[in-house]
């Protein structure tokens, strides 16, 4: 499995903060990679291939030993650099050069723990994290819904978000109803930073749950090839969902949600993660059944309708980019 040169240099959420400081090291997969990330004993965190240069052993069996992590097998201490600094065996014998482990970047934005694979730890990055400005704004509720599993390309599950024409029929009753199935003629464009979806309206009776009907207007910012933003206004207020893909392989990924809501109070943070699950769930068997699994860029591969202008922009700017990981 091998990944495009675009995808290695994003930056993707492989854990929360919380999980991370209440654990201290937990293995993840990114991009069929397999990694730890661990806590230095601070508020460090570090994002390192999960095996021993020695004998290939994992280091996520091993141990946090202040600023080090120990190797299961034998014991090599390798510091914060991923460079070894003591084998235990053999006290006199200075650790070889090539002895280090492979690191990347990490850091930490809105709660979550990302990481760049194209980037070493301390190296530049080509990409920044997406915005997400109501990360800052206390006007708005902040509440997050994931990691879920989703069984196909995450390039498939962001399509998913920018078609607005599916919610009259996959979630009928609740985002969307059937008995009014149009789609406004809403606005596409690219431009160098990613793709802007504007004006896309529709008739939803019950959305998030609030049981206020009415015509709401979905816009859209493409950041990534994996990370959007959706800014939906309704009768009664606003909502961001800032969602953002972990591609663990090619035909599996990790959702990650933040709602941002500046109504709806009166909801509770169980009432919402409900709602989301519902809706998710929906999703996910509609996208869990797509042939294939991973996304044709091909455009003659699928037939299209004039209402999948966004999903059409979105396979054209991905082709343009280089995206291979997760496409077919």
């Amino acid at each position: 499995m091998s990944k495009d040169l675009v995808s290695g240099n994003d930056w993707y959420v492989v854990a929360t903060v919380t999980e991370l400081l209440s654990q201290q090291m937990v293995r993840k997969h990114l991009l069929g990679e397999d990694l730890v990330i661990w806590c230095n004993g601070g508020d460090r965190f570090m994002a390192w291939s999960n095996y021993c240069p020695h004998r290939g052993v994992r280091l996520s069996m091993g141990q946090i030993s202040g600023e080090s992590l120990v190797c299961p097998y034998h014991g090599l201490v390798f510091n914060c650099a991923g460079e070894c600094v003591q084998i235990p065996s053999d006290s006199k014998q200075k650790p070889p050069g090539r002895m280090r482990v492979q690191t990347y970047q990490c850091a930490v934005r809105y709660g979550l723990v990302w990481v760049c694979l194209g980037a070493r730890q301390g190296e530049e990055t080509e990409h920044q994290i997406p915005p997400f400005p109501e990360w800052d704004d206390p006007s708005y509720r902040k509440v997050l819904w994931g990691p879920r599993l989703y069984r196909a390309s995450g390039l498939r599950v962001i399509e998913n978000f920018l078609d607005p024409g599916h919610a009259m029929f996959v979630h009928d009753g609740i985002l969307g109803d059937r008995a009014h199935p149009e789609v406004s003629n809403y606005t596409v464009e690219i431009d160098s930073d990613g793709i802007s979806i504007r004006n896309a309206q529709l008739w939803q009776p019950n959305p998030e749950g609030t049981n206020s009907s009415g015509f709401v207007t979905y816009n859209y910012r493409v950041w990534r090839p994996l990370t959007l933003s959706l800014f939906k206004e309704t009768v009664v207020g606003k909502l961001t969902l800032f969602i953002t893909i972990t591609p663990v392989a090619e035909d599996e990924c990790l959702v990650w949600v933040w709602l941002a809501m500046n109504y709806g109070y009166e909801l509770s943070e169980e009432e919402l993660l409900a709602f989301q699950d519902l809706v998710g769930k929906q999703d996910i068997d509609m996208i869990e059944s797509q042939r294939p699994s991973r996304l044709p860029l091909d455009l003659r591969a699928e037939v299209h309708l004039r209402n999948d202008r966004a999903s059409i922009a979105y396979r054209k700017w991905l082709k343009h980019l280089g995206v291979t990981f997760g496409t077919i």
